[in-house]
Order: C-alpha cells, then structure tokens, then sequence
C-alpha cells in the first residue's frame, strides 16, 4: 500500500487522468456496442465522454511539463556551455511561470463567469472546464520549483562541476 501511495504521489495527474480516459473509453464503446446492435445511443454518452477527456488532455500537460517530457528545440540550447543552458531553463521557467500564471488567472475568471450548462445533462461547464485552472495552478506552481532549481545550479559551482562530469 505504500508502494502505491507514492507512486500515486509522484504521478498523481496520470492516475486521475487514466481514471478520466478509462471512463470515456467506456462510454464511447458502450454507445458504440448500443448504437449497432440495439439501434439507440444514451443521449448523455459524448458530453461525459468529451469533458472526461479535456479532464485527459489538461492533467496530462501539467503531468507533461513537470516531468520535462514536453517536445521542445533543444538543438541550439545544447551547443552552449553548461551555465548557458542553465540560464535558458531560468529563463524558459520565469516565462512559463508569467504566461500559466496569467492563464490561470483568466481560466479562473472564465470558470467563474462561465454560466453555459450541457444540453443533455444540464450540468454546468463549470466542472469541465475547473480543470483548466487546476493545470495551469500546477504548472505555475512546477515552474516556480523549476525556476529555483535552476536558479540553485546556476550560482551552485560544485553542481556545474558535477554536472560537467556527467556529459
């Protein structure tokens, strides 16, 4: 059991979002299976579907960009020095934590005004889209510990030596 706890603590968006996709999978082949052999669909079967997935997609960037596994350029920020490098993360993080910042300000605003409900259901949007402020809370919050992180290594010394070593 403590096994899993911190493995759910060190993943914790991927196991929320894969209880998200198992649920649209779900939904999408029950309503598939319905729809051919019964001759009828659940009228609410793509609202749940769609909101569990956008559930998928946001927890899995902010799962993305905390474990570095995003696709970026990275050809000419290895041709520099080590403390060049360090820099760009630096710099790359501060810009990431301004723009997820403001975006979570505005999805906060947006989620709070939003008043738009789901035609079948009738649920409010407001619980498809909290999740929108949950990734880029996370994100903020990833990229702040990624600026001092990188920070730490830029004016650390024996971590550039140790560093160095490894390359």
């Amino acid at each position: 059991m403590k096994d899993f706890l911190s493995r759910f603590k060190d993943n914790y968006e991927l196991y929320i979002g894969s209880v998200f996709l198992s649920i649209t999978s779900i939904i999408v082949v029950m309503n598939v299976i319905t729809r051919y052999f019964f001759k009828f669909t659940f009228h609410w079967a793509e609202e749940v579907a769609v909101g569990c997935f956008v559930w998928v997609i946001f927890l899995g960037l902010a799962n993305a960009y905390r474990t570095d596994h995003l696709i970026g350029v990275e050809a000419v920020v290895q041709l520099l020095p080590w403390r060049g490098r360090k820099i760009v993360e630096f710099i790359t993080s501060i810009i990431v934590c301004i723009l997820s910042a403001t975006m979570f300000y505005f999805s906060m605003i947006y989620v709070k005004e939003s008043t738009k409900i789901t035609a079948a259901l009738e649920v409010s949007y407001k619980y498809i889209n909290a999740v929108i402020v949950v990734s880029f809370a996370l994100i903020t919050i990833y990229s702040v510990i990624n600026m001092i992180k990188s920070f730490r290594m830029i004016m650390s010394p024996e971590i550039k030596y140790e560093e160095e070593e490894d390359l």
